[in-house]
């Protein structure tokens, strides 16, 4: 079921895909029928174009989706292809911290990320024409390094930071590709 689909450098997961479908059908938002037609198309999606027209039929997922990444010591490192949520928070008492979301498959314009870091540095690598921003987050004891680029076009992410961050470094940089 797992499967790979590259258009212009971006990779989507497929099964995330068939389990948007697999949720739509749970839900009773789609008939028995989709919920048989539906996943093979979904699985023979060639291109992010196919991918996204075998998924437009289905009812948009709930914005308010919010995942929690947590450890409280040791490391989270998220990178590669993953899916990520609208409201993604991050918590971690003891530890390091790196999510990479330069190949990660965004579906919402906008991604808010909650850090609530006690002791521990972390990074943070969004796609190169991705905005950030980063008012409502907060550092005690080393300052923020983020470095913004020149301005994107309309269709660019918008990654907006919150939360706070004890003692470590948070580094915020853009993919180089």
């Amino acid at each position: 079921m797992r499967g790979l689909c590259r258009t212009g450098g971006r990779i989507v997961e497929r099964e995330s895909a068939v389990r948007r479908v697999r949720e739509a059908y749970a839900q009773e938002r789609i008939s028995h029928e989709e919920m048989d037609a539906r996943p093979g198309q979904v699985l023979a999606a060639a291109t992010l174009g196919e991918l996204a027209s075998a998924l437009a039929p289905l009812p948009a997922e709930d914005p308010g989706v919010t995942s929690t990444i947590g450890a409280a010591g040791g490391r989270i490192k998220r990178r590669g292809p993953w899916l990520v949520p609208r409201v993604l928070k991050v918590e971690s008492a003891f530890g390091r911290v790196r999510l990479d979301l330069s190949r990660a498959l965004m579906e919402h314009p906008v991604v808010d990320i909650e850090l609530s870091l006690g002791t521990g540095s972390a990074v943070i690598i969004v796609p190169r024409e991705a905005i950030v921003g980063t008012e409502g987050l907060s550092t005690g004891w080393k300052d923020l390094r983020y470095r913004p680029r020149r301005p994107s076009g309309p269709g660019a992410a918008r990654i907006r930071l919150s939360g706070a961050m004890g003692y470590g470094r948070l580094r915020i940089r853009h993919a180089w590709r």
